[in-house]
């Protein structure tokens, strides 16, 4: 490391913040405010020091970029799927950031059509992101999002892909999700609470009114639930979701009838969750009713909605989540996860001869992709694994043969699959509870407790995390990194009730899960504390913020992206997006069980006194899910208490969300600062 550089400090203004007779002091509230210069000074003072402190490393950060970026196909596009008489392909060009979004009519051969460069649509924006795009059902006309900011307010417009015009409509500050009736003319989209970005309005808009003269369809009440406007795949109704975590409610609506009033599908009872997808004279619901806890399939006709009318198709199984499906004229595809391993399950109508593509790897990701049509006995589906890239398969159902249309490149000559050793192992909660952890790193790395490990989790939502190829990780892998995702409670990864053990009071299992996974690691000489490192992002940043609290003496480095740390304050405040609509995640702090709860591992209630890792911690000005105060106020309260000499890093971006930087490239350029991070530190330790 660099000759010592004085850290920034923050100043202390004491806030006093009391709730249920609790007083808190957070002296550094005064961050919470994006308009004020001296907030932005403090912000910039970071960066400059996490400039000046790694200046060393700036060339082998240029080296890691060019060497990642190296390895991705720049010429490349997507595999073509047909919808409703065109070809729709999305490509990137040699040294372009932003996708190119374009057409063919009829047949591959024909004359490519252009719909949307984004490269030129993000010039002279420092952040471009291409929301939600639907083509009218004539062809001749698609509605677009866009968001220049990162904070997910879009605009929408409307383009005639006949003439390249952009129309006159204008559609300012709403969600992005638009969807088109039947007529070609009416354009049902989704806006959003100005304060705190919560989707809670469904609008019509006619092609040439003022978006002032818009209807509003719907207008949802409840400020814990969202909405959001989609078609259904038979093209025949609109739908309208009204969701929350633990319940859902669809209205619907003829598509052919715009001018129509939706009607309630199944009325929301809290604790039911429903999806519907319509084929032929009925609906399929994918639904938990009857303490169906990993789901299960009923159907009922479109003339009967209510659940009384539901029967079941696929019943509900303790030990198989059922994930989605897929609906065919002759098959049923049903996408299942059991032992933490997702399955792809082939169901003829007919009731002759269902079987389930065969996977054998224990750390593959395989899913269903672009299965537009109903009626075709082809099921296009994504294969990868942690060392094997991703494919596009088209899979035939009744012949049970496949073709694959396209196999992910990874350029620079040296990459081989048969290099790698891809591994699944169990680790054993305090709780005795067994954790899968999916790992991958060189097939000469030897268990000496000498290998660099990088362990990351998520472990909220009941979002799985999938093990997935990646080209850039190989930077780390043939620098003689593991690399291993914990698949910790608070995920889906084993079903539903892995989700539930994971969350609202049960939510330290999250926590204490990745801490068991670490020592189980450790335990096995894949690593040791000198080694190991942690990442996790926004939730999981979370994460990464209580195993700091718990058990620093673990890890030697952090990466903690967009993190979520400041758990009470934020989830006090109803003006802050998402906030009302996660009381059933984590619970709401107004109840005081769930305060005490909280306030118990909350990463920024509890930084106290004592030596914690190396730790890189990255945000975004503008992002509107974990706003950027949260981590600048905890590197500062993290600054003023930690008593060893590890280095501690704020890097802000400026211009920047939630999702980082927008286009592929500057994204690897933030890849790069956190490998070189991770690589100066091992450097140190040799």
């Amino acid at each position: 490391m660099p000759e010592k550089i004085i850290a920034p400090t923050a100043k202390v203004i004491p806030k006093l913040l009391k709730k249920h007779k609790d007083t808190r002091t957070d002296n550094y509230y005064w961050l919470n405010d994006r308009e004020n210069l001296e907030v932005i000074d403090y912000l910039n003072q970071e960066n400059a020091y996490y400039d000046t402190m790694t200046a060393h490393t700036n060339d082998f950060q240029k080296e890691l970029f060019e060497e990642m970026k190296g390895r991705i196909k720049e010429e490349d596009e997507s595999v073509p799927y047909l919808y409703s008489g065109y070809y729709y392909i999305t490509r990137f060009e040699t040294g372009k950031d932003y996708p190119i979004y374009s057409r063919k009519k009829e047949s591959l051969s024909a004359k490519e059509e252009i719909m949307f460069d984004c490269n030129e649509l993000a010039e002279g924006h420092s952040y471009f992101q291409l929301g939600g795009l639907s083509i009218s059902p004539d062809n001749t006309l698609a509605v677009f999002s866009f968001d220049i900011i990162g904070r997910r307010i879009y605009d929408i417009k409307v383009k005639n892909l006949e003439t390249g015009e952009i129309l006159a409509d204008k559609i300012e500050k709403v969600s992005g999700t638009a969807v088109w009736a039947n007529d070609n003319k009416t354009i049902f989209y989704s806006s959003q609470d100005e304060l705190t970005l919560r989707s809670d309005k469904i609008f019509k808009h006619k092609l040439g009114a003022n978006q002032a003269d818009d209807v509003l369809v719907y207008f949802e009440k409840d400020d814990t639930f969202n909405v959001e406007i989609a078609k259904s795949k038979s093209r025949k109704y609109l739908a309208i979701e009204s969701g929350s975590t633990l319940t859902t409610e669809y209205q619907i609506l003829d598509a052919n009838n715009p001018d129509g009033k939706f009607e309630i599908f199944q009325k929301r009872v809290r604790g039911l969750e429903y999806s519907i997808n319509h084929y032929g004279d009925s609906f399929y619901i994918l639904t938990n009713k009857d303490k169906a806890t990993n789901f299960k399939l009923m159907k009922t006709l479109e003339t009967a909605t209510a659940k009384e009318n539901w029967t079941e198709v696929i019943t509900h199984r303790a030990d198989v989540l059922l994930e989605d499906i897929e609906i065919f004229k002759n098959y049923l595809v049903l996408e299942e996860r059991s032992n933490g391993l997702n399955h792809i399950r082939i169901m003829p109508w007919s009731g002759a001869g269902e079987y389930y593509l065969p996977f054998e790897s224990e750390t593959y990701n395989a899913y269903a992709t672009s299965n537009v049509d109903f009626d075709t006995d082809i099921l296009r589906y994504s294969y990868q694994s942690l060392a094997t890239p991703s494919s596009v398969i088209d899979f035939n159902m009744l012949t049970k043969t496949k073709e694959i249309l396209k196999e992910q490149q990874v350029l620079g000559g040296k990459f081989d699959k048969n290099n790698y050793t891809e591994e699944r192992v169990w680790a054993t909660a305090i709780d005795g509870v067994k954790v899968p952890i999916s790992m991958v790193y060189s097939k000469k790395l030897k268990k000496d407790s000498k290998n660099p490990l990088l362990l990351y989790a998520y472990g909220s939502y009941g979002i799985t995390m999938d093990t997935s190829f990646s080209s850039t990780i190989l930077s780390l892998l043939d620098r003689g990194f593991i690399f291993a995702i914990a698949h910790i409670r608070g995920g889906e990864d084993l079903g539903r009730q892995w989700y539930d053990d994971g969350k609202l009071l049960k939510k330290k299992n999250t926590f204490t899960d990745f801490i068991d996974c670490s020592k189980f690691l450790i335990d096995q000489k894949y690593t040791s504390p000198e080694h190991l490192y942690a990442e996790g992002g926004s939730a999981g940043g979370l994460l990464m913020g209580v195993v700091v609290n718990l058990a620093p003496e673990l890890y030697n480095g952090i990466i903690a992206q967009v993190p979520f740390v400041d758990v009470i304050t934020t989830m006090l405040d109803e003006s802050i997006p998402l906030t009302t609509g996660e009381y059933d995640e984590w619970g709401n702090p107004n109840v005081k069980k769930y305060y005490d709860y909280m306030k118990s591992y909350s990463p920024y209630d509890n930084v106290k006194s004592q030596g914690y890792p190396n730790m890189y911690v990255s945000t975004g000005l503008h992002d509107s899910q974990v706003q950027y105060w949260e981590p600048a106020k905890w590197v500062a309260k993290l600054r003023s208490l930690k008593n060893n000499d590890t280095v501690l890093f704020l890097h802000t971006n400026m211009d920047a969300g939630h999702g980082g930087a927008s286009g592929r490239f500057e994204a690897i350029k933030e890849l790069a600062k956190e490998y070189s991070f991770l690589l100066d530190l091992e450097k140190n330790k040799n």
